[in-house]
């Protein structure tokens, strides 16, 4: 007997598999996205944190976590791989970028992810000219810049530190790099965040343009009545961490956690990525 197109595919739709016969239905997934800078693996008094930010992912069930002022076996962490001792920790991937070489070993950014990380690179975000610190030592900015080989789909990830000055000229150079990177990168994969320290208030020139970018505050969006504060954080007074979305995710929650862990506090975040049925890139 032969079946009629149309009872055919009434049937599958009672069977949850019509979308499927007729090419696939769209992708998605849902996941915790930890935003934190740990200050070079130290709290406030000076003691170590690496454990207690290993414990923060455990209790959050973050799957992604964004790392800033990551040190890699420098001598004020005791020559400390600490991306490589929070994975062992966590039991996540890690990928580490580096900004600048520090007493004998690496400064940078990090990321931690429940799923494989199939690619990452380091983008440099340089400003003219260079900028100064105290002592007349520089501190350049990166963004890390990863894939991610989740379930369903195939995530893009950024993760930044910007200028801590207080004139927001640096940030901005920097951004107009981080922009377009980020874009490209998103460009190879079914979703896109980008997240981490920007050192910039909302209403600053810096977010405006991030938002004018396209992409959206996730703590605009969830985070409530609460101003979001992650700094300092013994009396956080200002929002300078952030997790921003792209055009097919949406967020159901993004709150502070973690007091006295470093001198931030960390911004968590659910997300749902929603991708087109037949779009998973490949990671090779």
């Amino acid at each position: 007997m032969r079946w009629p197109t149309a009872c055919l595919c009434f049937l599958l739709v009672l069977l949850g598999s019509c979308a499927r016969a007729h090419g696939g239905s769209d992708q998605s997934i849902e996941l915790r996205v930890l935003v934190f800078n740990i200050f070079a693996g130290k709290d406030t008094t000076g003691a170590r944190n690496l454990e207690r930010v290993a414990a923060l992912v455990r209790e959050t069930g973050a799957d992604l976590v964004l790392l800033q002022e990551v040190d890699r076996r420098t001598r004020r962490s005791g020559g400390v791989d600490q991306p490589a001792v929070l994975a062992s920790l966590t039991g996540y991937a890690a990928a580490f970028g580096r900004t600048l070489d520090y007493q004998d070993g690496e400064y940078g950014i990090a990321l931690l992810s429940r799923w494989p990380i199939a690619r990452d690179t380091m983008v440099a975000l340089p400003v003219s000219p260079a900028q100064e610190r105290a002592g007349g030592s520089r501190e350049p900015r990166g963004a890390l810049m990863a894939l991610i080989d989740a379930p369903s789909v195939v995530l893009a990830v950024v993760n930044t530190h910007l200028d801590a000055s207080g004139d927001e000229r640096y940030r901005l150079q920097e951004l107009a790099t981080l922009l377009p990177a980020a874009e490209r990168q998103g460009s190879a994969a079914g979703g896109l965040l980008v997240g981490g320290d920007f050192n910039a208030r909302p209403g600053s020139e810096v977010i405006r343009r991030v938002l004018a970018n396209g992409w959206r505050d996730a703590w605009t969006e969830c985070g409530g009545a609460d101003p979001g504060y992650t700094f300092p954080a013994h009396a956080p007074d200002r929002r300078i961490d952030y997790l921003f979305l792209a055009a097919d995710e949406t967020c159901s929650e993004a709150r502070v956690v973690s007091e006295g862990i470093s001198d931030h506090r960390a911004l968590l975040v659910t997300v749902r990525i929603t991708a087109p049925a037949g779009t998973r890139p490949s990671t090779r």
